[in-house]
């Protein structure tokens, strides 16, 4: 069945965090829900993240963040997508981040932050929203 709503979704790994298993089970889910995905792998910049989806023309990142530099990495993600003027493309956070850090991420322009134990089925629907 063809998803009417494909989007092309970038999944990165930024910082020096060396776990991505929950990247790489929701660029499965994104895959199998008829999205195209590219996932980057680890150790991601924040200029090598814009700089891939520049190149690679997506309309979703995703960026998956268990080492608690959340608040910096985005930041830094986010400016990066401002100085290089990209319009459109919208930013999900997944990853250990306190409640109180939900609402900077948001501010920032995080579209929606997804923490351990969401359910796949909850990530995904609100994913084809964004």
């Amino acid at each position: 069945m063809v998803n009417k709503n494909r989007k092309r979704i970038l999944i990165a790994k930024p910082g020096l965090d060396g776990h991505d298993r929950g990247a790489k089970v929701i660029a499965r889910a994104l895959r199998d829900a008829g999205h195209e995905v590219i996932y980057t792998g680890l150790h991601q910049t924040p200029q090598m993240i814009v700089g891939a989806a520049i190149q690679e023309d997506v309309d979703l990142i995703g960026l998956s963040i268990l080492s608690g530099a959340h608040v910096h990495l985005v930041s830094a993600t986010m400016k990066e997508l401002s100085k290089n003027k990209i319009k459109g493309v919208k930013v999900f956070v997944g990853g250990i981040v306190p409640d109180e850090d939900v609402k900077k991420l948001k501010k920032m322009g995080v579209a929606e932050v997804f923490t351990p134990g969401a359910p796949l089925a909850d990530i995904l629907a609100q994913i084809e929203k964004i």
